[in-house]
């Protein structure tokens, strides 16, 4: 049996990380992927983003930078506030907001696009479904969503305390030593009921064997869409 722990911790470490200019320095560059996103949004004509997950702001000043009205959400109240500084520095309007990404407050289909990247797998699997369900529920129908998710070929998966189902701690590696949550493509697509995606691929981020899902997807029109147990 899984081990009893907290499924809820990652924003402590986060918050810690970006109190710290040499924790910060990695997370300063937008990803090559969400400038191919912008692209797609700007072609679509959106005009509302929230980034969740926001960090220190890399994604929401580019978004800003590039038209659109921008919310960012965290909850590590540091990377908030070194995204208002940077926000202030480049003179670009932000909406920045302390919160969670299982309790987004927001009305319903508030935005055009969303933006998750390296968020939503921090947890088990019902904190997952709530953030993908409050996902769905804040983008408007067809509205984009971008994020990622932990793929079970990453060669942390079954490393450390297994405290929920396909669920992992490595206690004493600093961005592990809080939950993470890994699936394969069968679970992602079935995580994701009420969207259609339009592309998947399995992609290794900073070190070899440190494979991520990355997922472009819009939300369905119609009918679909699977509440959290």
């Amino acid at each position: 049996m899984p081990e009893t722990r907290s499924t809820d911790t990652a924003h402590h470490h986060w918050n810690e990380t970006w109190a710290d200019a040499a924790g910060r320095a990695d997370w300063l560059t937008p990803e090559p992927d969400v400038h191919d996103l912008l692209d797609l949004a700007e072609a679509r004509g959106a005009a509302t983003f929230l980034d969740l997950g926001c960090g220190v702001g890399r994604h929401a000043l580019l978004a800003s930078a590039r038209g659109l009205r921008v919310t960012g959400l965290d909850g590590a109240a540091e990377g908030l506030a070194q995204a208002r500084l940077a926000a202030d520095r480049a003179g670009l309007p932000l909406d920045l907001r302390e919160g969670v990404m299982t309790e987004l407050p927001f009305p319903d289909a508030s935005f055009d696009v969303v933006l998750a990247w390296n968020v939503i797998y921090h947890g088990d699997r019902p904190i997952v479904e709530r953030a993908i369900a409050e996902i769905r529920r804040v983008l408007r129908p067809g509205g984009l969503y971008q994020g990622t998710m932990l793929s079970k070929r990453n060669t942390d998966y079954g490393k450390g305390t297994e405290v929920a189902p396909d669920t992992f701690v490595l206690d004493g590696v600093s961005d592990k030593a809080h939950p993470h949550f890994y699936c394969n493509a069968c679970e992602l697509v079935a995580l994701f009921d009420g969207f259609e995606l339009l592309s998947l691929r399995d992609v290794v981020h900073h070190r070899p064997g440190s494979w991520h899902w990355h997922m472009v997807a819009e939300r369905a029109d119609t009918g679909g869409s699977r509440q959290p147990d």
